[in-house]
């Protein structure tokens, strides 16, 4: 019964341990909780299961219900698709053959410091699914040797944020 039971989803394991608990009768729930190691919570949630049990219920192959869990902070946040865009508005460089292929020379670190300032708390991973969302990829470079450093390597962005206010 115990490697039957380990084997199981969550869902499987409250209606196994409940149906057991069944079979034996008066003091089954607590019997099958010592033998099974589950709580007595799990064991009346699993009962509650069976009452309502439908074809419906039946066939589902999730596990929980939907719309469990935190939401998002990309979806409470309100206003933070508009700062993520105002903090990104200098920054950004294009393909001049496909407007549709964005990136920009500002750091994950970076994009999370300006959108602190303006009143957004948020992780290095959002601010990669922020990027993902407004259509930024990784720009990947294109050559084989290097040339050297470039010490203006900024003045691209600084022009098109003076033509942009232009």
């Amino acid at each position: 019964m115990k490697k039957f039971y380990k084997s199981l989803s969550e869902k499987d394991k409250r209606r196994y341990a409940a149906i057991e608990s069944q079979k034996l009768g008066w003091g089954g729930i607590s019997y099958i909780m010592q033998l099974l190691g589950c709580s007595r919570n799990t064991i009346i949630k699993g009962l509650e299961d069976l009452e309502k049990m439908d074809s419906e219920t039946l066939n589902s192959s999730r596990i929980r219900k939907k719309g469990g869990g935190r939401k998002s902070i990309l979806s409470t946040q309100i206003g933070i698709d508009a700062a993520f865009l105002e903090v990104l508005k200098n920054y950004t460089a294009g393909d001049p053959m496909n407007e549709l292929i964005k990136w920009t020379n500002l750091t994950h670190k970076e994009i999370a410091s300006g959108l602190r300032t303006a009143g957004f708390t948020i992780s290095l991973p959002l601010v990669g699914k922020l990027l993902k969302k407004h259509g930024y990829v990784k720009r990947k470079a294109q050559k084989k040797q290097t040339i050297g450093i470039n010490k203006n390597r900024a003045a691209q962005f600084k022009n098109i944020a003076r033509l942009d206010t232009e």
